[in-house]
């Protein structure tokens, strides 16, 4: 996964990933999470890119752990620099309603972009064999961390994304020459197998 309901609504203010991350580097994350080798979870709205808060709130019917609840989130916080306006009050019925999902946004701008990267990349696993093996010895690792990019095999298959705010080359070998899936269009390495990637992408690519 690259978030869950413990991470997003134990933060402050309850921001998801989308809060602040580039469209190219949600797609990203969903390359890393759904053409990983392990069982993925996605937390909801996460396909298409909500950028509704998860927020933490409650509905306690007793005023002292009502208050108790409130006081000690905000303290919580406050030990890390934030201000205790800025914490939503759990109790609040706004808090509840701000963390809905807006059923409007799949359809809409780079919302409906990324729900279709989710569902391409959905279709691939359950369609390639290389993306069901769970044997975690089997999968190959590259990467450069000063250019931030990584890549990874799965028995035919090789899975790079670019997280640099610039484009990258990632070598990738000479034969792997068909891009399966792509979030920016790209050319299959060249003869000198280099997958060239442009910035905040990623991409999946197979046999020829």
């Amino acid at each position: 996964y690259a978030q869950t309901h413990d991470q997003i609504g134990n933060r402050a203010q309850g921001d998801r990933l989308s809060a602040s991350l580039s469209p190219g580097l949600l797609a990203c994350a969903a390359a890393l999470t759904l053409m990983g080798p392990f069982t993925p979870m996605l937390f909801m709205g996460e396909e298409w890119g909500a950028t509704t808060p998860w927020q933490f709130f409650t509905d306690h019917t007793d005023p002292e752990l009502a208050e108790a609840v409130r006081r000690g989130r905000r303290r919580e916080f406050a030990a890390h620099g934030w201000a205790e306006e800025d914490i939503p009050d759990p109790q609040d019925p706004a808090t509840r309603e701000r963390s809905c999902l807006d059923w409007s946004q799949p359809e809409t701008g780079h919302h409906a972009r990324v729900l279709a990267w989710h569902r391409e990349l959905i279709s691939l696993r359950r369609t390639r064999a290389d993306l069901m093996d769970p044997d975690l010895a089997a999968v190959r690792v590259a990467f450069d961390e000063r250019a931030r990019w990584f890549a990874f095999r799965r028995g035919d298959l090789k899975i790079a994304v670019n997280l640099a705010e610039e484009a990258a080359a990632v070598p990738l070998g000479h034969n792997h020459a068909r891009v399966l899936a792509a979030w920016e269009p790209v050319e299959p390495p060249g003869a000198d197998g280099l997958l060239r990637l442009p910035a905040e992408s990623c991409a999946v690519l197979g046999p020829a």
